[in-house]
């Protein structure tokens, strides 16, 4: 079975609105909504367990109701931190999931996921454990050395930009983050499962990418998302 864990629990306070950026209306249709229509349409995909922040979960029940998200079928509460959301969707599978079963972490506020990037997503874990979601850098990256200043830059092809999803074998998952709580290891600040894994001694496997796949973190790219929802490709381009 292959489960994705769509993270939502998050309040978005970056956005200065007054409702989770997840639940906020584009064209009429929450964003949460777009990101699990993109799951449910794909055929790989046999359930969706939405991490929630607490308060919305009824509301998150009915609008799946509403779109036809019917693979939707656990939710449970978000924590203080993504990571901690990531952690509390991952015991709540225990009963649920078989060692042997395909999890997938995803951004509820990425909705721009396409079924090629889950796929390959897939792939990659069935072939060597774990399957995470990169893009090459096209801008160079230099290191701070405070906050005005630099004096080293890393190589482009020395790096790689970490979306979501990301995929694990559920066994190989739980038990890492049952590892890293009780040792505190890759939990605090902005640590996911990714670099948490990194922090554990495990190598990571990198899964094609997609540069729209963005991340709606501000208002612009609320705007930067209306874009792509209306755009078309133009024909000459291959």
């Amino acid at each position: 079975m292959n489960v994705a864990i769509i993270i939502a629990g998050g309040s978005g306070q970056r956005m200065h609105q007054d409702i989770p950026k997840q639940f906020l209306h584009v064209d009429n249709k929450p964003i949460i909504i777009y990101t699990l229509e993109v799951f449910q349409r794909h055929p790989d995909i046999d359930a969706i367990e939405v991490v929630c922040i607490d308060g919305w979960h009824q509301v998150l029940k009915a609008y799946a109701e509403q779109y036809g998200i019917d693979k939707l079928k656990w939710i449970t509460s978000g924590g203080d931190s993504a990571q901690e959301s990531i952690r509390n969707g991952v015991y709540n599978l225990r009963d649920k999931c078989s060692a042997d079963d395909i999890v997938l972490i995803h951004d509820g506020i990425r909705p721009m996921v396409d079924v090629t990037v889950i796929s390959d997503c897939i792939e990659k874990c069935k072939m060597y454990g774990n399957g995470v979601t990169a893009l090459p850098h096209n801008e160079h990256v230099f290191e701070a050395k405070d906050e005005i200043s630099t004096a080293q830059y890393i190589p482009r092809d020395k790096t790689r930009c970490v979306q979501t999803p990301q995929a694990y074998g559920y066994s190989k998952l739980l038990a890492a983050y049952e590892e890293a709580y009780r040792r505190e290891i890759g939990i605090y600040g902005a640590c996911y499962a990714n670099t948490m894994m990194v922090d554990l001694g495990e190598t990571l496997y990198f899964a094609a990418g997609s540069y729209k796949n963005i991340k709606i973190t501000t208002p612009d790219d609320i705007e930067l998302f209306k874009a792509m929802l209306h755009s078309k490709k133009d024909t000459w381009l291959k």
